[in-house]
């Protein structure tokens, strides 16, 4: 009998022994798994984890030891200390200290569509430049094409025949202009003023008999030194540009680096090429306007610098000017602010709905304590250039004098906006027939005076902001995303250029409606034309019916309280009633009382842009944003409230109008009348009211102005990029450094 084996036999047999010498098999430590009951981590959750705030507090702990030793210094030549801890110092000698270090030193910069406005922030008023550049070409602007106002001349077989001043832009345009004219007329009789019967005759009877008188140069006392281009110049910028004769040698093209609010792809082969000539008209501008003794990159980097930018920006523009300020230039800091808080900086509102009438374009944005409010900005692609457009076609179809006048001449374009500036009024009193006069300076040629009359053009073309479908908006959309793309964010691939609800509302209705499917059409019936069958489910609905023939989403319970200020538009103009003005819309939002004013205005009642208009991100590039203007400030306020009524008060009662093309005589009152108008049923219409820039501060650098007052304020303004965090962050810097939404 075999005796019973040990266990350690066992193992050795079995070769299950251990023979190694319980060392581990790496020397890896090795780590617990985490407590997933009970675990936390503070990664990015403090400031001191994020560069940009980081180099913030240590130039705060720099700029409080350099107070320290300023102190101690001061303390040791027999300087007294309050109870503060501080050096007693002089009112005056503070404020003086304050503007040297941080008016004197920051250059602010407001580029616009036709003007650069630009100046130091200790400076009164900035100095306006043209934003244009002249480069040599083998033909001017004028040379390229018939000119504007198109068509100058038609083709007969017996040659170019001018053509009839009334016929010459179409019958369209006639039947507008007289109806237009019909129905200011109309309105100057119901309010009591003199109309008289004839006036038109009278303006186009005297026009046509009208010559001119030649003014020789040395008799003319405002005669204008040309740009001399003899040493042909590689560009020549600003003022300049404009005074190069049409038929120079060599010849010189004017190029437009921004229309209409955007860059302008139509002009230009590269980005590089149209960032470079906005760079180039700065640097121009600096130097011969402000005066600066800027000759290298170290005098640049002596200089911090305030970028007014659009309320409804694009992310790419942002970034370029970015690289540009810091890259080309050097410059040792830069900031971005907004135009319409820059706006309410200038003209001293905390809360404010800011309606800036620029040149090319007009945008609608509210202000609620130093903030904007993003869903409220409206950007509409027409301004003063459309009036000055506008006007020169309606003097010219009365038989003005100077037929000939081309705005892509530049003499001519100057004395366009000559004439629009000095006659444009909606003031009803002052509008009647007149005799004014005007010099033509030409190069190389003597002054000429022409007389001329004029009656209601001083009024039409201002009041079509109101009903811009009468504008020629030909050509806007040409280029537009040829050389620079859309941003797209890096993780999901969606767009992130900024969005507005109240923009969206405004693309929405300008797009026409979808065709219904025929699947989806009513088929007749003998009692009510439609075939109702409520036991098959997936038959649609009569609201779904409804919904596709009218192009717009019925309401229910679950869509968004916000609704449209005005009607739907088709075809890209907006509905009008018989007398041609705009259709009120549902404006119940504003009504105060009943359902509408206890609006539920939790997050998930006001959707994105994105889940609210599934086309808006996709097609805003191909819809040219014309709206009339009184209906944009209505739905950009009702964005803004969001449903409260304190709010909408707050906002209608502070309506800050600026911008150049705001300038006109009456157009505060016009605007007021007319969104009285348009609220009659909601209950606000006596809350309007249109404010002017205070202290007589002009309207078209009340933006400026508001930058300046943003670049002086050293102590609180948290938002400089840096060299040293551009180099390291890029454009991801802006995320930190911007005071809304990146």
């Amino acid at each position: 009998m075999v005796g019973k084996k040990s266990g350690k036999a066992l193992l050795r047999e079995e070769g299950l022994e251990r023979t190694d010498n319980n060392m581990e098999q790496s020397s890896w430590p090795v780590i617990q798994p985490i407590n997933q009951k009970n675990y936390y981590v503070d990664f990015l959750k403090r400031d001191e984890q994020f560069l940009a705030v980081r180099t913030q507090q240590d130039e705060a702990r720099l700029r409080m030891i350099k107070n320290a030793k300023d102190r101690d210094r001061a303390l040791a030549h027999g300087g007294k200390v309050n109870e503060d801890g501080d050096v007693d110092m002089d009112e005056d000698d503070e404020e003086e200290e304050d503007e040297i270090s941080a008016g004197n030193r920051t250059i602010v910069i407001h580029p616009g569509s036709e003007n650069l406005r630009i100046g130091l922030a200790s400076d009164l008023l900035p100095k306006t430049v043209p934003m244009v550049i002249a480069r040599r070409a083998q033909m001017s602007e004028m040379e390229e094409d018939d000119g504007e106002p198109a068509p100058k001349r038609r083709k007969l077989d017996s040659g170019l025949v001018e053509p009839v001043p009334e016929k010459r832009f179409g019958e369209a345009f006639a039947a507008k202009f007289v109806a237009a004219s019909n129905e200011l007329k109309v309105r100057m009789r119901m309010n009591k003023l003199k109309v008289l019967p004839q006036s038109r005759d009278m303006v186009v009877s005297y026009n046509r008999r009208a010559t001119y008188e030649t003014i020789n140069e040395h008799n003319d006392t405002m005669h204008i030194d040309w740009t001399d281009v003899s040493k042909e110049p590689t560009y020549v910028a600003g003022n300049a540009a404009l005074r190069i004769p049409d038929e120079s040698k060599p010849r010189y093209k004017l190029h437009w680096p921004i229309r209409h609010g955007w860059v302008n792809e139509k002009d230009y082969d590269s980005i590089r090429n149209l960032y470079n000539d906005i760079g180039l008209i700065i640097e121009d501008s600096v130097r011969t306007e402000l005066k600066l003794e800027i000759r290298t990159r170290k005098d640049w980097a002596q200089y911090n610098c305030v970028i007014v930018i659009p309320d409804y920006y694009e992310r790419t523009y942002v970034t370029h000017l970015l690289d540009l300020a810091i890259q080309d230039l050097g410059l040792a800091r830069v900031c971005f602010i907004q135009e319409s808080l820059a706006a309410s900086f200038g003209a001293g509102y905390t809360t404010t709905c800011v309606v800036d009438i620029g040149a090319q374009k007009t945008s609608v944005c509210c202000v609620e304590d130093g903030m904007v409010i993003e869903n409220s900005r409206v950007n509409l692609k027409f301004g003063g250039h459309d009036v000055t457009d506008q006007f020169v076609k309606m003097i010219i179809y009365n038989h003005f004098p100077y037929a000939d006048v081309n705005l892509k001449r530049r003499y001519d374009w100057l004395l366009a906006n000559e004439l629009k500036k000095k006659h444009s009024t909606i003031v009803e009193p002052d509008i009647s027939v007149q005799l004014y006069d005007f010099h033509l300076r030409a190069p190389r040629q003597d002054t000429r005076k022409y007389s001329f009359k004029i009656y209601d053009e001083v009024a039409l073309p201002s009041l079509t902001l109101f009903r811009p479908e009468l504008f020629d908006h030909k050509g806007k959309l040409d280029g537009r995303r040829r050389l620079i793309s859309k941003s797209y964010d890096t993780y999901d691939g969606k767009a992130n250029d900024p969005t507005s609800t109240a923009q969206g509302e405004i693309l929405k209705a300008l797009v026409p409606p979808e065709p219904v499917p025929e699947a989806l059409k009513p088929r007749p019936n003998g009692i009510n034309g439609l075939v109702r069958d409520e036991t098959d489910s997936r038959r649609p609905s009569i609201a779904r019916i409804q919904e596709l023939e009218n192009g717009t989403p019925t309401p229910s319970g679950a869509s968004s309280p916000i609704r449209r200020a005005t009607p739907p538009i088709d075809n890209g103009t907006p509905r009008h009633t018989e007398n041609g003005t705009p259709m009120p819309g549902d404006d119940s939002l504003l009504r105060p009382g009943g359902d509408d004013t206890m609006m539920d205005t939790t997050e998930h009642h006001y959707p994105t842009p994105q889940q609210r208009d599934p086309f808006y991100l996709e097609r805003r590039d191909d819809i040219l944003p014309i709206y009339p203007l009184a209906h944009a400030i209505t739905s950009s306020i009702n964005h803004a409230a969001r449903g409260s009524p304190a709010k909408t008060k707050d906002l209608y009662n502070s309506l800050l109008l600026v911008g150049g093309a705001s300038k006109t005589a009456g157009m505060g009152a016009h605007m007021e009348i007319t969104l009285q108008g348009i609220l009659a049923e909601t209950g606000y219409s006596r809350e309007v009211v249109v404010s002017r820039p205070p202290r007589e501060l002009d309207p078209e650098v009340v933006t400026w102005k508001g930058g300046a007052v943003f670049g002086r304020m050293s102590k609180t303004n948290d938002s400089w990029v840096t060299p040293f965090l551009y180099e390291r962050l890029g454009e991801r810097v802006l995320a930190s450094k911007l005071m809304w939404a990146w």
